[in-house]
């Protein structure tokens, strides 16, 4: 029996992977900011320890490690899942929007990982397994600021991936596209206080385009949960593991786009280098 520990499990992604883990007779720490929330869904069971954790206080982060350590002794599998997105150009969002998207979906997951790496450590084994989305591998207009918090996701993650390896813990960095969940929704997407007419051209499609395909999304997140267990399950998991055809198209056009902008500016590129 693995143990996993859980962030953001009142609603989508981290509801129904916390029922597929549970079902396949695992563990999970399943954590919210109200832990009635995660009962709702999930009911009661010996292999379930609902706690209150807002990812944004380190300290409730400790606690919460600290209780899921008494209870079931280790932690396997940690998946950072909550955070938000915010919905507007970059020039539309305010210090405020900004500082407050980067507190949850990048220091959170730092507050967690870190209240967490000690027992892995220790055990000399786990696996990290940090949500970022499309959005952290491409740029979307509308999308930059929220965009930008997953980039980072990206960055530190394939950094703790050569850090922690030959401790024997595994990190993957996953990167749903869009599916069908309440993403899109108020209760998970914030929008912008500020609309400026000039981006009503590209970011005013975003919006558009949001509201429009909301709960139409090509992606099932059934199947998104089954995903995480052939992931945790491999021998040799991913850095990254891209989830969803949306997603997989769009990596695809940019490593496309990224190679032949390279070919085109290689020799400006490598012009700059001392000439011994």
């Amino acid at each position: 029996m693995r143990t996993w520990f859980i962030t953001g499990t009142s609603r989508g992604f981290g509801i129904r992977i916390a029922r597929e883990a549970l079902s396949r007779g695992d563990a999970v720490v399943a954590t919210a900011r109200n832990p009635a929330d995660v009962t709702k869904w999930l009911g009661e069971n010996d292999r379930l320890l609902a706690v209150k954790l807002d990812v944004t206080n380190e300290a409730e982060a400790h606690e919460a490690v600290g209780q899921a350590i008494r209870k079931f002794g280790r932690i396997d599998i940690l998946v950072n899942n909550a955070g938000y997105g915010l919905l507007g150009a970059v020039e539309e969002a305010s210090d405020e929007e900004t500082r407050q998207l980067y507190a949850t979906n990048v220091f959170g997951l730092l507050n967690v990982t870190r209240a967490v790496l000690p027992h892995m450590r220790r055990q000399r084994s786990g696996h990290v397994i940090n949500i970022s989305s499309v959005g952290g591998y491409t740029g979307y207009p509308g999308w930059g600021v929220y965009g930008s918090t997953k980039f980072a996701v990206e960055g530190i993650s394939e950094a703790m991936g050569g850090e922690l390896a030959h401790l024997g813990i595994h990190v993957t960095v996953v990167e749903p596209g869009f599916f069908r969940t309440d993403f899109l929704d108020e209760s998970s997407l914030a929008r912008t206080a500020r609309n400026i007419e000039d981006y009503h051209a590209s970011v005013g499609n975003t919006r558009a385009h949001a509201a429009d395909v909301n709960h139409g999304q090509r992606g099932d997140p059934r199947k998104l949960a089954s995903a995480f267990i052939a992931l945790v399950n491999a021998k040799n998991p991913p850095l990254r593991l891209p989830l969803g055809s949306d997603t997989v198209e769009r990596i695809e056009a940019k490593n496309t786009f990224v190679a032949k902008e390279l070919a085109d500016w290689r020799s400006v590129a490598t012009s700059t280098d001392f000439t011994e």
